[in-house]
């Protein structure tokens, strides 16, 4: 199942849909080479205590640019002005999973995009009662801090993904804006700041 995301009244009644294709084809890729490199050098560095030992990485330059990019898009899709908050990055392997949860308020509006996998067989990320299959180039526009979301354990051999979150600028989280950062790609240590610890684990929501 997928939603043709023609209309933000998709969005605001469900707080989820599909963008399919939301990115150009030479960009994903782009930035999974960028990623990919990173991450064989050993510089994604990231803490991540959903997905342990798996290169993650948060406020990558490269990333926090395409989320800027984005915002008019994401805007025309949800029907709201947004400031970007943060951006984040993963490499899953095999075996990875993600536990239902809910995110902070800085996640307000969410994007998951799909940059690739290793068989090129999508992984479905399940947010709420419905399950997203995703190519490279399509994204998940959700609502994390209102819709529980998770993975089942990966039978491939990786997926690179990135999340891209906002707030809505007239709403209750606006002060999220660039998620305490001066600015965008300003990547501070959430390690140690705290900014990265808060997760609600939910119970696995009956499918």
């Amino acid at each position: 199942m997928t939603v043709a995301l023609t209309d933000p009244a998709v969005f605001a009644r469900q707080g989820y849909a599909i963008a399919q294709e939301l990115v150009a084809p030479a960009r994903v890729a782009l930035l999974r080479r960028h990623l990919e490199r990173r991450a064989a050098q050993g510089t994604m560095g990231q803490v991540d205590e959903q997905v342990p030992q798996t290169p993650a990485v948060y406020g990558d330059g490269e990333v926090d640019r395409l989320m800027q990019d984005l915002v008019p898009a994401i805007e025309q899709h949800t029907g709201l002005k947004l400031f970007p908050t943060y951006s984040y990055a993963r490499i899953y392997k095999r075996g990875d999973a993600l536990a239902p949860h809910r995110d902070r308020t800085a996640c307000e509006i969410s994007i998951s995009l799909n940059l690739g996998q290793v068989p090129d067989e999508p992984w479905a990320l399940h947010v709420s009662d419905f399950a997203a299959l995703l190519t490279p180039g399509d994204a998940l526009l959700y609502r994390g801090c209102d819709h529980t979301h998770w993975r089942e354990p990966y039978a491939g051999q990786s997926v690179v993904q990135a999340f891209m979150h906002y707030v809505d600028q007239n709403g209750p989280h606006a002060a999220e804006k660039f998620d305490g950062r001066p600015s965008l790609g300003n990547a501070f240590q959430p390690e140690v700041t705290g900014r990265m610890r808060p997760f609600q684990l939910l119970p696995l929501v009956p499918r």
